[in-house]
């Protein structure tokens, strides 16, 4: 855990998910970023939906050299789901239009 991010790892069927918690800024996306590298060319899930703060600065710290990764993001929110791609990066997710999650999505 990096002081304001805290990274789970979740094997479930051979898929790799990385859960989030916590506040993403620039600093902890460093970590984040770090943590896709050492997975190397690995299916990795990065899920978004139990941040408490996700702040714009993270995009373009995460979106640095992750074009060629396997990488498929959960629970974004409409506005860094368009971050994303104004970086050049598909998310592979299909952003919903909705600026809030329902508890069963969050619990999901």
């Amino acid at each position: 855990m990096v002081a304001g991010l805290e990274i789970q790892r979740e094997e479930l069927a051979g898929r790799l998910t990385l859960r989030l918690t916590g506040t993403l800024d620039g600093r902890t996306a460093k970590t984040l970023r770090s943590s896709l590298e050492e997975l190397g060319a690995r299916e990795v899930v990065v899920d978004f939906t139990h941040l408490k703060e996700f702040r714009d600065s993270a995009v373009a710290v995460l979106t640095h050299g992750m074009e060629e990764r396997k990488v498929q993001f959960r629970g974004l929110a409409g506005h860094h789901e368009r971050m994303f791609r104004y970086f050049g990066l598909s998310t592979g997710t299909i952003a919903s239009q909705r600026a809030y999650y329902t508890p069963e999505e969050v619990l999901a």
